[in-house]
């Protein structure tokens, strides 16, 4: 198995608009390089360590993106470096980075990440939660200069049902659209973060404009 022919395989197969985080969580260095060499520059880690020991050694115009859940008191280890961070589902979370990020002197895209699949493993916001948190930012612009929410994220249901996937993106979707037609325009929302290695292209069909794919590019995890 070549990453770099899967890598290329799937790039191939995207739409300009579109783009591919690489989930390179539980992989080693190397793997991540045999990616980077291959021209991919955004990869995708959900363990806040993992990644700030591979953004130490590896080339430094990397884009990391934090895609898994964020515990408030590990935001200091990736505030110097991290791009992204998909997974934003509370207040107190983005009041975390923002104040992080200040102490770093950077600005620190996020993105808001919405409940739509019928799991109770999932974390997220309603619509009702992230409405309240984009009014917040909105009344309180002067507490928030250091985070910019970009866009939306969520996770469909893990299930066989390509009915029930297709109808949570395009019910995100919908949120999306309502979000980014506000008339405060909150910041600059046009990232909808959806869709992974099993149904990325269903994604790209109901609206998404990232998809975090890991598996088809590095093959199966390596979980101890």
């Amino acid at each position: 198995m070549s990453i770099s022919k899967n890598l290329n395989n799937i790039k191939s197969q995207l739409p300009a608009h579109v783009t591919l985080v690489a989930v390179s969580k539980t992989k080693p260095v190397d793997d991540l390089m045999e990616a980077y060499n291959a021209g991919q520059r955004i990869f995708g880690e959900n363990k806040i360590q993992e990644m700030t020991d591979k953004w130490e050694v590896m080339p430094k115009d990397i884009e990391w993106h934090m895609i898994g859940h964020v515990q408030t008191n590990k935001v200091k280890y990736m505030a110097p470096y991290v791009s992204l961070i998909h997974g934003v589902d509370s207040l107190k979370l983005l009041q975390e980075i923002n104040k992080q990020a200040a102490k770093n002197n950077r600005v620190i895209d996020c993105l808001l990440q919405v409940y739509i699949a019928e799991e109770q493993s999932k974390f997220g916001l309603d619509e009702q939660e992230l409405d309240e948190i984009l009014n917040e930012i909105q009344h309180n612009k002067e507490n928030y200069k250091n985070i910019r929410i970009v866009g939306l994220m969520g996770m469909a249901t893990f299930t066989e049902n390509q009915n029930q996937i297709e109808k949570e993106f395009k019910h995100l979707k919908t949120i999306f659209d309502k979000v980014a037609t506000r008339k405060d325009a909150i910041n600059r929302v046009s990232i909808l973060s959806m869709g992974m290695s099993g149904d990325y292209q269903l994604a790209i069909s109901c609206g998404s404009t990232m998809v975090r794919i890991g598996s088809s590019i590095f093959g199966s995890r390596n979980y101890q």
